[in-house]
């Protein structure tokens, strides 16, 4: 009962302490994400994301807003890091089901915080719902992408209601302006967009520099200082519950970095790795790209994509990217983060990209965009479809 009251000091009629921490930040703002949560009995919904993207927050200013119109009882939050196991998750909402029962309450929205902590969660869950136990309540579910690697999103088959899974993805930079109180009008024309965007273009570049320092985590914006700390840890965390080397880990990243923006194939990694093999390479790249660190892009030609040829590998993120260098003790071509920012970018948009090298190179392919990053690299020849980012990648990447 103890550690449920910790979690929910608004039945007490108290603040909670991750609220009011978001208050007294000097950059904050209401996520956009938490507006997509099913609040319909019955949804069970998935929230999907990297650690320290503000997953947790998010469900608090929730949280705030349903205590505006509903009952204190009738919420209830947990994280599950307190929970390290089925059992242990079983005590917690069992004695929560007790206790709405007291207290006549028929109706509830449950928040299960980083239930990737807890094994075996999903047991409970798609239990208790087979049982009919939460047929009047809304269930919120956040954990780490690992979710997704576990297939564990997919064990609730018909047992979603009106559930949704939602993704969320650090600041995207026109995101990262308006929390700057940068304000860009966006018509869906890219070419007028980016015109008309100039009008702010000194405080467009002068936010894109500090962007490319903070990427868009709340800690990294804010300054905090433990940040780097922070998402170290937990990253370091999410690779060994999957059962994988965080040593192998420091060495495939290292090798990207070092060759960046080039495009890589798996063996060309392996060989910089201490005797493992390709294969190894490209399940470990898999959980980096599940644990949104990483994605790559394929080669695509005449409307085919080529799997077997080299994949140009990139970062989700400006912090991710740094803060990895770092810890892989391995630095990074100035030219690579631009290229990264902008297949981030599109990656989000798109939801695939790729690229094309022949006698001209084409760095991202993504929907109608052909875009070659130039930015930082000498110029090479490119045909005229192909739209080049230059000193305009600040612009382009505000109105996208």
């Amino acid at each position: 009962m103890e550690l449920l009251l910790k979690h929910n000091p608004w039945w007490k009629g108290e603040e909670d302490h991750h609220l009011s921490r978001w208050k007294g930040m000097k950059i904050r703002w209401v996520p956009s994400w938490i507006e997509e949560i099913s609040l319909k009995p019955f949804s069970l919904n998935f929230v999907i994301g990297p650690r320290q993207v503000g997953k947790t927050t998010g469900l608090k200013i929730l949280i705030s807003k349903l205590l505006e119109s509903r009952d204190s009882k009738e919420v209830v939050y947990f994280n599950c890091d307190f929970a390290p196991d089925f059992h242990a998750l079983k005590k917690v909402l069992d004695r929560f089901l007790e206790l709405r029962k007291s207290w006549g309450v028929s109706s509830s929205l449950v928040f299960l915080d980083e239930v990737t902590s807890t094994r075996g969660w999903w047991r409970l869950i798609k239990g208790y719902i087979d049982l009919g136990i939460f047929e009047n309540d809304i269930l919120t579910v956040t954990g780490s992408s690992s979710l997704r690697l576990r297939g564990e999103v997919e064990l609730f088959p018909g047992r979603r209601g009106e559930g949704k899974e939602i993704v969320v993805y650090p600041l995207s930079f026109r995101e990262f302006l308006r929390v700057q109180g940068i304000g860009v009008k966006v018509t869906g024309d890219l070419k007028r967009d980016m015109a008309n965007a100039s009008i702010k273009e000194e405080e467009i570049l002068r936010a894109f520099q500090t962007y490319l320092r903070t990427g868009g985590f709340p800690a990294s914006i804010n300054e905090v200082p433990t940040a780097t700390e922070d998402f170290l840890g937990a990253i370091e965390g999410e690779i060994l519950r999957l059962g994988r080397s965080v040593s192998l880990v420091r060495e495939i990243l290292a090798s990207i970095f070092q060759k960046a923006p080039s495009p890589l194939s798996y063996s060309t990694i392996a060989s910089d790795t201490s005797g493992y093999s390709y294969k190894t390479v490209a399940e470990y790249l898999e959980v980096l790209k599940g644990l949104m660190i990483l994605d790559m892009a394929s080669f695509r030609e005449n409307g085919r994509v080529l799997q077997r040829k080299e994949k140009k590998i990139f970062f989700l993120d400006p912090f991710i990217a740094r803060t990895l260098s770092v810890w892989s003790g391995q630095e990074f071509l100035e030219s690579a983060l631009y290229e990264w920012v902008v297949q981030s970018h599109l990656l989000r948009k798109f939801g695939e990209v790729y690229y094309y090298r022949n006698s001209y190179e084409v760095d991202c392919i993504a929907g109608e965009l052909k875009v070659e990053v130039k930015k930082g690299k000498p110029h090479r020849r490119y045909p005229k479809q192909v739209l080049v980012l230059e000193e305009n990648l600040p612009m382009f990447l505000a109105v996208l």
